[in-house]
């Protein structure tokens, strides 16, 4: 294997962490903020770009952090090197409420793309690239754009979700359609493309949105129920005035109720 081999252990339900264990000299990249604790022993070192060592030289480094920018990311990651002579630990927490999802790249066949601030750690080697949409309307309708974020390697990496996760198999042909909102990761050989919801009613009143992310295998997806969008929004619904109880006929009782006014 080319990249650092970890260990590690998820705690948690609903706000997770992952724990991982180095032996000595072994290094693990985190993105900038989701560190949590760590053992003595540990060196924490800032870097430019995912510290792969494909990004050589002062270009190759910049290039590198540039990319990230595009994904929305930092400019920078950090490295934890175990430089103690026994195995030492560092954890690293999810920043929202959901899941962490182990991805071991080696058994994935090198590559998972995901959206673009679903990455948290992984292993020194792998590297975290962006994925270009070629499809023109998977760009301009997926609701995560053109750019995702791709992780390359052949170690360990670990992506986070809101809410719980699901992780469907697909055979070749078989197609599922999801909420765009709801994909958190899907290896190389998914076709990820975007389908129209027919139906004027439907484009209306539905409440969906206009278009669903069509997969199709083979390959793996993972899925969240709760994506961070749509809880921002649900609490700017509620923080902008009165509440309206999804459209409910008793909603303004409720709210009497409870202490609320309509």
């Amino acid at each position: 294997m080319l990249n650092h081999e970890i260990d590690y252990q998820l705690y948690g339900e609903e706000m997770q962490f992952v724990e991982i264990e180095l032996d000595p000299e072994e290094t693990v990249v985190a993105e900038s903020g989701s560190f949590m604790m760590m053992d003595d022993g540990i060196e924490m070192q800032t870097i430019f770009g995912d510290g792969s060592g494909q990004d050589k030289g002062l270009m190759g480094k910049l290039f590198s952090a540039g990319k990230r920018l595009l994904t929305g990311e930092s400019l920078f990651m950090t490295a934890f090197t175990n430089v103690d002579v026994i195995k030492r630990r560092v954890s690293f927490a999810a920043p929202y409420a959901g899941k962490i999802i182990p991805l071991d790249l080696y058994e994935l066949e090198g590559k998972v793309v995901c959206q673009k601030d679903a990455f948290l750690c992984a292993a020194k080697g792998v590297s975290i690239g962006i994925e270009l949409q070629r499809k023109l309307g998977t760009g301009i309708f997926g609701g995560e754009g053109f750019i995702m974020q791709k992780l390359e390697g052949d170690g360990m990496a670990f992506v986070h979700s809101g809410g719980m996760v699901v992780k469907k198999d697909l055979e070749v042909g078989d197609t599922l359609r999801v909420d765009t909102g709801c994909v958190v990761a899907y290896t190389h050989s998914i076709d990820f493309d975007i389908e129209f919801v027919g139906g004027i009613k439907n484009t209306i009143f539905g409440g969906e949105g206009l278009f669903f992310a069509k997969m199709t295998g083979p390959g793996s997806v993972w899925l969240q129920t709760l994506p961070i969008s749509r809880l921002a929004n649900r609490i700017l619904r509620y923080g902008r005035g009165p509440r309206k109880e999804e459209g409910s006929i008793l909603g303004g009782l409720g709210n009497l109720l409870d202490g609320d006014g309509i």
